[in-house]
């Protein structure tokens, strides 16, 4: 299991890194928050540990509009109820309040891990929105009619937004593993929902990851390392 674990004690954070590991999982602790919302954004993480007085409230929030749905654990700094009930309402799955045992937090992480994953009805990226039961799609209050295979495409690219998808991916989701004569079909229906998600507004949705395949992102924020995961640098 690897975990993204986001912690601005560095006392603190070589005791829990160390429980982490001796429970076997990975864990990446990178040094300031910006290149921790990259790496949420550009890496598959199974769950991240977030001390909120590095990760504020502000931009766990802005991880779950990006569709990043990893679990994360909120790490609090105060006791009350109501900054942990904000915590989960800004997207936290639980959180875990200072000081606490490492056992219990080993404990709360293993309880996350065993969760199903959620499936999430409505997604958002940027200002285009999917709403999987309905089989909409809207972008800036405008509706885009999709045929059903370019709308499991799209689907699939958000169920994965900021993450490279690769074509055998695609295929395999698509056109259920099927994969005679289609060698360029994923290029031909990418361009198909290119001209329909992307044509005529200013922000490019569906990226192409450089010797990987293709992602939605919304990369009109400032990430410095949008142009190493569209490069497959990640």
């Amino acid at each position: 299991m690897r975990i993204l674990f986001l912690e601005s004690d560095s006392r603190q954070a070589r005791a829990i890194l160390r429980a982490l590991e001796a429970e076997q999982f990975a864990v990446d602790l990178p040094p300031g928050t910006n290149e921790s919302v990259e790496l949420a954004i550009g890496t598959q993480y199974d769950a991240i540990i977030a001390d909120l007085a590095f990760l504020n409230i502000g931009l766990l929030k802005k991880l779950r509009k990006r569709g990043i749905m990893t679990p994360i654990l909120a790490l609090c700094g105060s006791s009350s109820a109501e900054a942990r009930c904000r915590a989960i309402d800004m997207g936290a799955d639980d959180c875990l309040t200072k000081p606490f045992l490492l056992q219990e937090l080993v404990v709360r992480l293993r309880a996350l891990l065993r969760r199903p994953p959620v499936m999430i009805n409505n997604l958002r990226v940027g200002d285009l929105e999917l709403d999987s039961v309905r089989r909409k799609v809207i972008r800036r209050r405008k509706s885009i009619q999709l045929t059903p295979k370019e709308f499991a495409i799209l689907e699939y690219l958000m169920r994965n937004a900021g993450r490279p998808v690769t074509r055998t991916m695609l295929m395999e989701h698509v056109w259920n593993g099927r994969f005679e004569g289609l060698t360029n079909i994923v290029d031909v229906y990418i361009n198909y929902l290119r001209s329909k998600i992307d044509r005529g507004f200013d922000t490019r949705l569906i990226q192409t990851a450089h010797g990987i395949g293709y992602m939605v992102a919304d990369y009109s924020g400032d990430y410095s390392k949008a142009a190493a995961v569209l490069q497959g640098e990640n």
